[in-house]
């Protein structure tokens, strides 16, 4: 009688994480599995068709578009993003004045909704009548304003634009590596001579090594699912050349505007969905075998 009041206590405990993982986790996921077999525009009948909408999905050259548009916005913030942070990071781990102020700048951005950020930034970088073009013009740097959200540089604007909103969330996972790095090792070092570069190589980032594995793992997903910034910015545009897997996804169900040339389509965009996740999926995997040599730094 007392075990069974003890689980009845603890089941009580989890039902509503489980009953909310079930309804908005588990529910949808069914959901989406069942109707990437169906032709289902979110209203009317759902016809089964099979395999059609994953034939569709191969010859889709806006999906494979998004695939290539995502590595290239995931890789470019992975290479700006995590270099900086870790610098940042060793920097603000030293004893200097002010490093309280600094972590919580740097960390400040990262509190900032997506959309609220995209729409700072949006008046920042916009062509027209943007205040960066302002600045740029106003103290004769170029002659002209330059269109930071047109084809040329709307990729490299976003990828900016992340860097900024994500360094110091990686910063603040750094820095709790790094506290945990004993001041003895760095002495014994100094004592034989090591330089600060030397220190960093062979200390800080070997006894960085399982933290890293996490950090990197964590930005990775992170970066290829990414996408609220840049439906605010330039909704995947222009021509396509933002267009990143999940925002194609998100506008597969909700189209975000009339003139973003994809249509609602609940059944299809399963179908893609469940590809994207697929993508994710072998990404991930890839780096769990190649993060095994990081547990040889350690």
């Amino acid at each position: 009688m007392k075990k069974l009041k003890l689980y009845s206590t603890g089941y009580l405990f989890i039902f509503p994480s489980l009953f909310l993982t079930l309804v908005f986790a588990v529910y949808p996921i069914v959901w989406a599995i069942r109707y990437m077999f169906y032709d289902y525009q979110g209203y009317g009948e759902a016809i089964f068709i099979g395999i059609e909408n994953f034939t569709r999905l191969f010859h889709d050259k806006l999906f494979w578009d998004s695939v290539v548009n995502t590595f290239i916005y995931a890789g470019g913030k992975l290479i700006l993003t995590l270099p900086l942070a870790l610098i940042l990071a060793v920097i603000l781990n030293r004893a200097i004045r002010g490093r309280q102020v600094l972590r919580a700048i740097y960390f400040m951005p990262t509190v900032i909704s997506a959309a609220v950020m995209a729409v700072i930034f949006f008046i920042i970088f916009n062509s027209y009548n943007g205040l960066l073009n302002k600045l740029l013009t106003n103290f004769h740097i170029f002659s002209e304003p330059i269109d930071w959200l047109g084809p040329k540089f709307a990729m490299l604007t976003v990828i900016l634009i992340a860097v900024w909103g994500g360094l110091g969330n990686y910063m603040l996972l750094f820095l709790a590596g790094l506290q945990n790095i004993p001041n003895d090792v760095y002495e014994s070092a100094a004592l034989d001579g090591a330089n600060e570069l030397q220190k960093f190589w062979y200390i800080t980032i070997p006894m960085l090594g399982p933290v890293l594995q996490i950090v990197i793992m964590y930005a990775i997903i992170i970066s290829l699912k990414g996408y609220e910034s840049i439906m605010v910015l330039t909704e995947g545009g222009p021509i396509g050349k933002t267009e990143v897997m999940f925002l194609y996804v998100y506008k597969l169900f909700f189209p975000v505007s009339t003139g973003s040339g994809v249509e609602q389509q609940f059944g299809y965009g399963s179908a893609v969905g469940f590809m994207t996740a697929v993508i994710v999926g072998i990404i991930t995997a890839l780096y769990f075998y190649v993060s095994k040599r990081l547990n040889k730094l350690y």
